[in-house]
C-alpha cells in the first residue's frame, strides 16, 4: 500500500505542478487535495513507528491546502491557522528525537537569530504589498515556520545522520515555499507570477520531511 500512496503522491504532484505552470486553476484545485492525503497514507504505511503528532501535522497541512484554494482574506487566514497548527505539531514530532543536552547553546541562539533576521528581511520586502490587517499575523506565522526549521536542525545536530539531514532539507524547502507564496499572492508586479515554485518546494519539502522521519 505504501507504494500505491507514493504513486498517487507523485502523479498528483506532477499534474498539479503542470497546472500551476499553465495557471489552470480548475486543475490545480482538483489535484491539490490528493497531494497531502497521499503523503499521509504513505507515511502511515511506510513508517515503523507512526507518530500521532506527524499524522496530525500532515492532516492540518492538508486542511491548510484546502482552505487556501478559495480566494479571500478569510480563507487565507483560515489556511494560515491550519498551517500554524501543522508547524507546531511538526515541532512536537521532531522534539522526541532532539537530545537537548548535547546542543551547543551558542549554536541554538545563532540559528534562531538567523531565521528571525531572514523573516525581517522578507517582510521588509513585503510591507508595501500586504494588507495591514495581515502583516503581523503573517509575520508571526513565518517565525513559527522558522521555529519548525530550527527544531529540524536541532534534531540533526543532536543526532547527525542522513535521515535527520533529509528532514532538515525538507523543512527549509517548506520555509522557501511559504515565503514564495506571500510574494505570489500579494506582490502582483513581482517576478513570481505562478504557484509553480510555491508548490514545487512545498511538495518536495513535505515529502523530504516525512522521508527523513520514516
Amino acid at each position: 500500500m505504501k507504494y500505491f500512496f507514493l504513486a498517487v503522491f507523485i502523479v498528483s504532484t506532477a499534474i498539479h505542478l503542470f497546472a500551476s505552470l499553465k495557471q489552470d486553476r480548475r486543475l490545480r484545485n482538483i489535484t491539490k487535495p490528493f497531494i497531502l492525503l497521499a503523503l499521509l497514507g504513505f507515511y502511515c504505511f511506510a513508517a515503523e513507528n507512526v507518530l500521532i503528532s506527524i499524522v496530525l501535522a500532515l492532516f492540518f497541512s492538508w486542511l491548510g491546502d484546502v482552505l487556501l484554494m478559495p480566494h479571500g482574506v478569510k480563507w487565507f487566514t483560515a489556511g494560515g491557522i491550519a498551517f500554524m497548527v501543522s508547524h507546531l505539531l511538526f515541532i512536537i514530532g521532531y522534539s522526541k528525537d532532539v537530545q537537548f543536552s548535547s546542543l551547543n547553546l551558542i549554536a541554538v541562539i545563532l540559528l534562531a537569530l538567523l531565521f528571525i533576521c531572514t523573516v525581517f528581511i522578507i517582510f521588509s520586502k513585503l510591507r508595501a504589498y500586504l494588507p495591514k490587517a495581515l502583516f503581523y499575523p503573517m509575520f508571526v506565522y513565518l517565525l513559527l515556520n522558522g521555529a519548525m526549521n530550527c527544531f529540524a536542525i536541532y534534531r540533526f545536530l543532536s543526532r547527525p545522520c542522513i535521515a535527520t539531514l533529509i528532514t532538515c532539507i525538507g523543512a527549509v524547502l517548506f520555509f522557501i515555499s511559504d515565503s514564495s507564496l506571500f510574494f505570489v499572492r500579494f506582490n502582483k508586479n513581482g517576478r513570481l507570477k505562478t504557484h509553480f515554485l510555491v508548490m514545487l518546494t512545498y511538495s518536495i519539502g513535505e515529502f523530504l520531511i516525512i522521508l527523513g522521519l520514516i
